[in-house]
């Protein structure tokens, strides 16, 4: 017999989000790390919000929804609040209950940049990363540095000479006015965004389009590939190197290490200051590199070599879920912000697939 297509809504419901969440969904397991990390954040939190006032947005409530925004790649904050208000899953997840109404974007934004103004992204990335060496997925020995290009938000149209801007006609359209760059030289140290004064020209090979961006840097870890530390600057020739050697000497180890890397960091002051820190360069070497066989002859150097072409899946991760082809956000403290809690997000994705579910 055919069913009928009658519905009817029920007054009550007697059944939890808990219960529509599917015990074997991966977001259970990443939720128990998650909340693990975010325990470990409470006097953080605590120093970031007034003794006394009227009650804001938990901040634990806010992280969870904002990791859901890059494990879902959701655009927007109103997308994020619009899912919230039908999605179950997302509903359990950042912990309201059924019938808890869901915050407005323009509050949800204000609460998340009282966030942005602390240590928060640093200490939740860390506390995932202190998650992963007691289950023993860091080997603590064996790193790969590299970098990537964040598009900023900004537009050609807003770099502009630092002296003194350009005559240009009267616009034909006021809100996107026409601007001919044609036989103009456009440098750095001549202009500067007017959107964002902190974002630079760079490109990241030669023949390929400059944008203006930030640098993205990522120290991962040869055992599972997973990022151990990371940091945004502006971009420049020597972002990379510089950046290299500061991630490197902020791990905390008495032990020499190998750090591999690409052929732009085969740079002999570079390997000569690794060579300082007790730290023996694992990078694809360039002709006429000073990197000899004492070093390649050993099985590490072609094992580095092999594990360092990981980290690439690290920038593909954060660029296509994690939202940071082109960031949303202005300056380097923001694009940094954004950039290490997204790389937290990356770890968890990867320590569910790699920590073995509980019988």
């Amino acid at each position: 017999m055919r069913g009928t297509d009658d519905q009817q809504s029920s007054m009550f419901s007697y059944i939890s989000a808990e219960r529509r969440v599917p015990k074997d969904h991966p977001l259970r397991a990443i939720r128990m790390m998650a909340d693990a990390a975010l325990q470990q954040l409470g006097r953080c939190f605590d120093a970031i919000y007034a003794a006394n006032g009227r009650p804001s947005i938990p901040p634990e409530k806010l992280l969870r929804a904002l990791l859901l925004q890059v494990l879902y790649t959701v655009r927007s904050e109103r997308m994020l609040m619009e899912q919230l208000d039908y999605n179950f899953l997302f509903r359990w997840f950042v912990g309201l209950n059924i019938d808890d109404p869901v915050w407005d974007p323009t509050v949800f934004t204000k609460n998340r940049d009282r966030l942005l103004r602390g240590e928060i992204a640093e200490g939740f990335f860390k506390a995932v990363v202190e998650q992963a060496r007691a289950q023993g997925l860091l080997s603590d020995e064996h790193f790969t540095v590299d970098g990537t290009l964040i598009e900023a938000w900004a537009s050609h149209k807003s770099f502009q000479r630092k002296d003194h801007p350009a005559e240009h006609p009267p616009p034909d359209d006021p809100g996107n006015p026409s601007v001919d760059f044609h036989g103009e030289r456009r440098r750095n140290d001549t202009h500067q965004s007017t959107t964002d004064p902190e974002a630079r020209l760079a490109r990241k090979g030669s023949g390929k389009e400059a944008k203006l961006s930030f640098a993205g840097h990522v120290l991962m870890d040869n055992r599972q590939g997973l990022a151990v530390k990371g940091c945004v600057t502006q971009a420049s020739g020597r972002a990379e190197p510089e950046a290299a050697l500061k991630l490197v000497e902020r791990i905390p180890s008495w032990e020499r290490i190998t750090v591999g890397a690409d052929k732009g960091y085969d740079r002999k002051e570079f390997i000569q200051e690794l060579r300082d820190h007790r730290v023996t360069p694992h990078i694809a070497r360039k002709a006429g590199s000073i990197i000899d066989a004492r070093t390649t002859r050993h099985p590490g150097y072609a094992i580095s070599q092999q594990k360092r072409k990981r980290i690439e899946e690290i920038f593909g991760w954060l660029k296509t879920m994690g939202g940071l082809r082109k960031t949303h956000h202005r300056g380097v403290a923001r694009v940094g912000w954004t950039f290490t809690f997204a790389l937290a997000a990356y770890n968890l994705v990867r320590m569910r697939n790699l920590i073995p579910a509980p019988a």
